[in-house]
C-alpha cells in the first residue's frame, strides 16, 4: 500500500506516541526516502531518535530539517537539546545566544512558537546551569512578546527562583495564577517560596481548590503538599501532617515501584565491591579536582556545597549525573548494558578500566570545571558509587552528609520531588531505604577507611566556624572569610533547597521531625529495630 506524506506522519506521531517504536522508525524511514524535502517528517525523525536516546542520530536528522528551514525554532532549540544530551556545553550555549540574536531579527515568527515547542525546552534550558543565564534572559524576552502566557510566566517564575530572585519569582506566580489558578505546580512552587505567615498565606485559595470533585489526582498532590508547608509554617502541625499524607499517599498510587528492587540492588553493591576490590593493584586516575558530595537528599548537601563553592579556588557544578552515565559507558566497552539488570550491571562495573573512568569522568564536566583549583558534584546519590569514585579518582575529596536520622527521614518525606527518590512517598518505603543506605555508608567505611569526611547537618548549624574550617581543611584549601557568607553567593541552586540557601544558616529545621514524633512513630521503630539510633 502507497501513503501519501501526511499518512506517513500521522503513522508516526501515533507510532511515537503509543511507543511502538518498530513502526515509528519505519514509518520515519519511509517519510525520509519518499519525501526528502518534507520538513516535518525530518523534525519527527529527529524527536523520534532523541527519545530513543540517541541523540547523535538525532542531530543528523536535524541537519536535514534545518537545511529545509534555517533556524526554525523548535527544531533549532532541539538541537540545543541535543547537544547538552552529549555534554557539548559550549556548543549549546553558543547556540543558544544565536537564537537569542535570531529572536530579536524575526520576533513574530517566534512569538508564534513562544506557546507551542520552545516552552518546554525554555524550561528544560533553566535547569543546566552553564546556560542558565542566556536562559532566563531568552525567558524574559519571550515574556516581554507574551505577557499573558501562564507557562511562561511559570517558566520566568523558575528561572528567578534558581537565580536567588524570590520576591520577584513569587510576584511573577501570582501573575500566572491570576491567569491560571489551576496550574497546580505553581500553587505549590508559591507555597515553598518562602514562610507563610497567619497575615499573609494562600491557605483558603489552596483548600477551595482542594474541594473540586474533578480535580485530577496530580492536582491534588500538588495542593496537598502546598497546604502541609504552609499549615507547618503557621504551627498547625496536624493538619500539616494530614494533608502531606494525603499528598504523599496519592503521589505513591500513581507509581509502579518496589523499594525492595533498590535495596536488592544495593546489597549487591556490597556483595561486589568487598575489601578484597581494594586491595587489588588498582591505579586510578591522579586527578585531584573533584569534590564529590554524597547521602541522602534535604541533608544539608547544598548548604555544604554553597559553603565550599564561596571559596575562589571552588566551582559548585551542581547535581552532576556524569559519573554513572561514565561508568555506564565503560560497561558498554565489553557488554551490551541495554539487556542488563541493574544487579547485573552492578557486578559488571567491577571489571571496568578505574583508571579511564576516572578520566572520561573528569573530561565529561568540561568546559564548566577546569577554571579553578576544585570543583564540587552535589548528587547526593553518588552514595551509591563512593567506593567506585575512590577506585577512578583516588584524591578526589567525599565529603558524606549526615543528619538525625528522624529529621532525615521526615525532611525527605515532606518534599514532593519532580522524579527522583521514589521511596519517599511511603513512611515503610522510607525506613526500609533508610537502613538499607545506613547500610551501605557503613560499608564504605569499612572497605575505604579514612577516605569520606562526615559533616553532620546539626554540628554545621551549631558552629559553622569551626566546621567550615575543618571542610577546607580535609579539601586542602586555605581559609576565606566568605566561607561563612555564603548566602551571598550569587551563584544560581536548582535544587529544593534554592530558596532557603539565600538565607544565613538558620536552626529552626533540626528539631522540626518532633512536631510529628507520633505520626512518624512507625517509621522510627523499624529504624530503631535495625539498630539505628534516633535518640
Amino acid at each position: 500500500m502507497q501513503y501519501t506524506k501526511n499518512q506517513l506522519y500521522q503513522i508516526a506521531v501515533q507510532s511515537l506516541e503509543s511507543k511502538n517504536v518498530k513502526q515509528a522508525i519505519e514509518a520515519c524511514r519511509l517519510l525520509n526516502v519518499q519525501f526528502p524535502a518534507f520538513f516535518e517528517g525530518w523534525h519527527i525523525t529527529a524527536e523520534l531518535y532523541f527519545k530513543l536516546n540517541k541523540p547523535e542520530t538525532s542531530l543528523l536528522s536535524i541537519a536535514h530539517a534545518l537545511a529545509l528551514q534555517p533556524a526554525e525554532p523548535r527544531v533549532t532549540l532541539q538541537k540545543v537539546e541535543c547537544l547538552l544530551a552529549m555534554q557539548k556545553l559550549v556548543e549549546a550555549r553558543e547556540l543558544l545566544l544565536e537564537i537569542a540574536k535570531t529572536n530579536q531579527r524575526n520576533i513574530k515568527k517566534w512569538k508564534k512558537q513562544l506557546s507551542l515547542y520552545v516552552l518546554d525546552k525554555t524550561s528544560m534550558l533553566l535547569g543546566v546551569q552553564e546556560l542558565r543565564k542566556e536562559a532566563l534572559l531568552q525567558t524574559e524576552l519571550a515574556v516581554s512578546l507574551d505577557p499573558k502566557n501562564p507557562i511562561l510566566l511559570y517558566n520566568l517564575s523558575t528561572g528567578l527562583r534558581f537565580a536567588g530572585k524570590i520576591e520577584r519569582s513569587e510576584a511573577v506566580l501570582d501573575k500566572c495564577l491570576a491567569l491560571n489558578p489551576f496550574d497546580f505546580e505553581a500553587q505549590a512552587m508559591r507555597s515553598s517560596l518562602r514562610k507563610q505567615t497567619k497575615e499573609s498565606n494562600h491557605i483558603h485559595e489552596l483548600e477551595s481548590i482542594l474541594e473540586d470533585k474533578k480535580l485530577p489526582v496530580q492536582g491534588k498532590v500538588n495542593i496537598c503538599y502546598g497546604l502541609a508547608k504552609e499549615y507547618d509554617d503557621l504551627g498547625e502541625f496536624k493538619k500539616s501532617f494530614s494533608y502531606l499524607q494525603q499528598g504523599a499517599k496519592n503521589r505513591r498510587a500513581r507509581m509502579s515501584y518496589d523499594v525492595n528492587n533498590e535495596i536488592n540492588t544495593i546489597d549487591t553493591i556490597k556483595n561486589t565491591y568487598q575489601k578484597e576490590m581494594f586491595e587489588k593493584n588498582i591505579v586510578g586516575n591522579v586527578n585531584e579536582e573533584a569534590i564529590f558530595i554524597i547521602g541522602l537528599p534535604r541533608t544539608g548537601t547544598t548548604l555544604v556545597e554553597r559553603i565550599l563553592g564561596s571559596h575562589s579556588d571552588v566551582y559548585a557544578a551542581g547535581e552532576l549525573s556524569n559519573f554513572s552515565l561514565e561508568l555506564v559507558k565503560q560497561i558498554n566497552v565489553n557488554t551490551d548494558t541495554s539487556t542488563l539488570s541493574l544487579t547485573e550491571l552492578v557486578k559488571k562495573s567491577a571489571s571496568v578500566d578505574f583508571a579511564s573512568l576516572g578520566l572520561n569522568y573528569i573530561n565529561s564536566t568540561k568546559p564548566s570545571t577546569g577554571h579553578t583549583k576544585r570543583f564540587i558534584d552535589k548528587l547526593p546519590i553518588n552514595m551509591l558509587y563512593a567506593g567506585l569514585i575512590h577506585l577512578a579518582l583516588p584524591n578526589a575529596k567525599i565529603i558524606n552528609m549526615t543528619r538525625h536520622p528522624m529529621a532525615a527521614c521526615y525532611a525527605v518525606y515532606k518534599q514532593l520531588f519532580k522524579d527522583a527518590y521514589p521511596f519517599s512517598y511511603d513512611l515503610q518505603d522510607l525506613a526500609k531505604y533508610y537502613i538499607a543506605y545506613h547500610r551501605l555508608i557503613q560499608h564504605w567505611k569499612t572497605v575505604i577507611p579514612g577516605v569520606m569526611y562526615d559533616v553532620k547537618y546539626e554540628d554545621m548549624v551549631h558552629n559553622q566556624q569551626a566546621q567550615s574550617q575543618a571542610l577546607l581543611t580535609f579539601c586542602d584549601l586555605p581559609w576565606q572569610d566568605q566561607c561563612l557568607r555564603f548566602h551571598e553567593n550569587k551563584s544560581a541552586s536548582t535544587t529544593a533547597s534554592a530558596a532557603q540557601v539565600r538565607l544565613p544558616i538558620y536552626n529552626t529545621s533540626i528539631d522540626r521531625w518532633r512536631e510529628y514524633s507520633q505520626q512518624l512513630r512507625p517509621l522510627q521503630v523499624m529504624l530503631e529495630q535495625a539498630g539505628i539510633s534516633c535518640d
